[in-house]
């Protein structure tokens, strides 16, 4: 066994002596994972936005000719933003101060314009800058889709009532005033009783050719209204608890934590307990006992890291849905666990060598592990900034390895260039932890 060896097997078995601290350090960056998820889960939530109704909405208005609760409609087909009635000043404030992200205002006339189907009103909306103002605009734009839908079947119904007015005759109001329409089939029949003539029979002809064709009008106003239509197919689909995307960040950020906490206060603990001096002295050398935590950092984010992996796939599997189980993947994430692990570990043992005594390396190392998280959680679209800064941590590329891993068709491409990466990083910050830790000698 070579000397790097000996000295992870005396590591593996002083964390194995330690059940209390073993167990903290798995549930502890579990737990972290979990909020994060609720974080994220949160930032799906309904975001909140204020109705200023200017125009005084009634609870019940006709247009078409049928009653439509448009202020009911409005809070109904809101479900995915939470509308909160307010005053044209209060929503304004709050929307200053970031209580609410967007307000939606009905402006006065709104309900005339729209009863006389002769314009198109319009909504008003107001949104922060930044943010999820990007979201809530496409929200606002989504109601107001659901209430042109529910409209134009009310406006569709009207105008199909005209037509048959003139297809079969009746009797019509309009602009308050009674009229008598003769319609195309009536107008057939009174043709008929006339002299025969060329011209008589021509437009007695057009007449029952028109009313044919206005009797297909409803089938072309409904087609037209709805050109396309949206039907959810019923199928069994992962909670997104279950994601591809919660999973490759839980089995990340795990990892993380425990490689650059184990990594650092086991390196500076070498200094605390007197160690570091009598095994530099010819047992082992610098290089190996860096080596040596790199390897436990490694060892365990590929335990913990299948251990986690597996967990997912029993819960996928017990849930009957057909896609995520990990069992062909498990050997290439494998692969992906030891290697970023050992560059975590790399992070880790430079922390450790810098901060010299292990209890402010253990505090270092948390310290570090919440930033480095949080930048590789950035979109890159959001903040170019935090994404270079990220792409120069190990996280990022453990998230995307992990995922790709895991879930994409063709996964070769981006599995060899994160690869690449996790290598590359662990390599100079190996090699930072090999310079620093000289300074455990002193």
């Amino acid at each position: 066994m070579s000397r790097a060896a000996l000295v992870l097997r005396k590591d593996l078995l002083v964390l194995w002596r330690s059940p209390l601290l073993l167990t903290l350090l798995i549930v502890y960056p579990l737990l972290v994972a979990g909020l994060v998820g609720a974080v994220a889960g949160y930032g799906s939530s309904k975001p909140r936005v204020a109705l200023v109704d200017e125009d005084h909405l009634p609870a019940v208005v006709r247009i078409g000719g049928r009653d439509f609760r448009i202020a009911d409609a409005i809070d109904e087909v809101g479900r995915n933003v939470h509308l909160v009635r307010l005053s044209r000043d209060e929503a304004a404030r709050q929307l200053r101060s970031g209580r609410v992200v967007a307000t939606l205002t009905v402006p006065p006339g709104f309900l005339a314009e729209l009863k006389s189907g002769l314009t198109s009103p319009s909504l008003v909306y107001q949104t922060t800058h930044g943010g999820i103002s990007s979201r809530v605009t496409q929200q606002v734009q989504a109601l107001v889709y659901s209430l042109n839908t529910r409209l134009q079947k009310a406006f569709v119904h009207t105008d199909l009532h005209y037509v048959q007015l003139i297809q079969h005759g009746g009797t019509a109001t309009f602009g308050g005033k009674t009229y008598d329409v003769l319609g195309l089939d009536r107008m057939h029949d009174l043709l008929v009783k006339l002299p025969k003539s060329p011209e008589r029979d021509r437009v007695a002809g057009f007449a029952r050719i028109a009313s044919v064709a206005l009797g297909q009008t409803g089938n072309l106003l409904a087609s037209t209204a709805s050109p396309i239509t949206l039907e959810r197919a019923p199928e069994k689909s992962r909670s997104s608890l279950l994601s591809a995307q919660v999973q490759a960040y839980a089995l990340a950020l795990t990892i993380t934590f425990l490689a650059l906490l184990l990594a650092a206060g086991a390196l500076a603990a070498e200094r605390d307990e007197n160690a570091i001096g009598r095994l530099a002295r010819g047992l082992v050398s610098l290089g190996e006992i860096v080596w040596a935590k790199i390897a436990l950092a490694a060892v365990v984010a590929l335990a913990l890291g299948l251990g986690i992996a597996v967990v997912f796939g029993v819960i996928v599997e017990a849930g009957g849905v057909v896609g995520g189980e990990p069992w062909v993947r498990l050997p290439l994430l494998a692969v992906g666990l030891l290697l970023a692990g050992a560059s975590l570990g790399a992070l880790g043992s430079l922390l450790g060598a810098l901060a010299r005594e292990a209890r402010t390396a253990s505090l270092v190392a948390v310290l570090v592990v919440m930033p480095v998280v949080f930048l590789g959680l950035v979109p890159k679209q959001i903040a170019p900034v935090a994404g270079w800064i990220s792409d120069a941590l190990p996280f990022a590329h453990a998230v995307r390895y992990f995922s790709s891993s895991l879930y994409d068709t063709h996964p070769w491409g981006t599995v060899a260039r994160e690869l690449g990466w996790l290598v590359g990083l662990g390599a100079v910050f190996g090699a930072g932890a090999r310079v620093a830790i000289r300074r455990l000698l002193a």
